[in-house]
């Protein structure tokens, strides 16, 4: 297969190529991840995408040509073999990219599948709006991202490996965290609305719904009180999210935009609230059913003479579910 995709790409004229190379997969059904044979076939295929790449160099007309070239997986595998679970390691995966617009030698966090389709779209000239992908030559600026180099490893938490740094308290610039309705005590983690990575948030408790919180990318807010219960406390979870003050023009209208993942419970409230000019925060959305990796857009109706928007995610419960929130924007 990789001889004839070769064959291909040196001597033919394709716009695109997309080759499967499957024998990591089957070597890790057969004898797991944590074998020599699944070591042994990725040593095997890494030689056969070498093969790929001197083909495309090996072109003629290489010099005037603007290749990218993207190595991934659509799944990671136990160490016993097998995949399909909920675990860190059957959900992992990877984005290897070289091309114009990819830093050689960088490392990014924020990178998902779906955005290997974007930058394959991008490159032949197509649109690449609305859909869920990004292409990695477009740079993140969600100020979450910017928490990773502060994350925390675990504080109570036990199911999370203690080498897991991916969690914080401390909120972005211009962000803050009201906790003044906060109850004590309980999972520190969880006091309130944390900042978490998949990785760190997914392993605190697996297969309650977590692992679907797949419109999140990198660093993202969360606020969990079935966690947070899990340890002696006073009181309920009751804590909110503020954004920084945002210039607006009154008499507009503005887009409030987000990812968000809530699942719902009775007894428990989450509500996005916007105030003008520092006036009395009012609700435009009152979440009462579940919204599982949800895009959420909200119209916002400036009041004349405003001049500023501030918006706040309130989340309130005791032992119910959770709410994580990312990518805030005001379009």
């Amino acid at each position: 297969m990789a001889a004839a995709a070769a064959a291909e790409l040196q001597g033919q004229n394709p716009d695109a190529a997309f080759v499967y190379l499957g024998e990591i997969d089957h070597a890790g059904h057969t004898s797991g991840a944590a074998s020599q044979e699944y070591l042994n076939a990725i040593g095997r295929v890494d030689a056969l995408v070498g093969k790929l790449l001197t083909a495309v160099q090996n072109r003629p007309s290489y010099a005037q040509e603007n290749w990218k070239v993207l190595v991934t997986t659509d799944h990671g595998h136990t160490d016993a073999g097998g995949h399909g679970g909920s675990t860190i390691q059957e959900r992992g995966t990877f984005v290897i990219a070289k091309g114009a617009g990819i830093p050689a030698g960088s490392v990014r966090t924020g990178v998902k599948l779906v955005d290997v389709a974007a930058t394959a779209l991008a490159q032949v000239g197509v649109g690449t709006a609305g859909i869920d992908g990004v292409p990695l030559t477009t740079p993140g600026n969600d100020p979450f991202d910017t928490l990773r180099p502060v994350l925390q490893a675990r504080v109570d938490e036990t199911g999370i490996p203690a080498a897991t740094k991916g969690f914080t308290h401390t909120p972005p610039a211009g962000w803050s965290v009201d906790n003044s309705k906060m109850g004590t005590g309980g999972v520190a983690e969880w006091a309130g609305w944390a900042f978490a990575t998949d990785e760190f948030w997914s392993q605190s408790q697996r297969d309650q719904w977590r692992e679907l919180n797949v419109r999140s990318r990198d660093v993202f807010a969360v606020a969990d009180s079935d966690e947070w219960d899990d340890k002696t406390h006073t009181g309920t979870f009751d804590s909110t999210l503020v954004t920084p003050k945002w210039t607006v023009t009154g008499g507009t209208t503005r887009t409030l935009a987000f990812q968000t993942h809530y699942r719902h419970e009775a007894g428990q409230t989450a509500q996005v609230l916007v105030s003008y000019n520092g006036g009395a925060a009012t609700v435009v959305k009152n979440y009462t059913a579940d919204a599982v990796a949800k895009g959420e857009s909200i119209a916002l109706q400036v009041p004349a003479g405003a001049t500023d928007v501030q918006v706040r995610f309130r989340y309130s419960g005791s032992n119910n579910w959770f709410w994580t929130v990312d990518d805030v924007t005001l379009g």
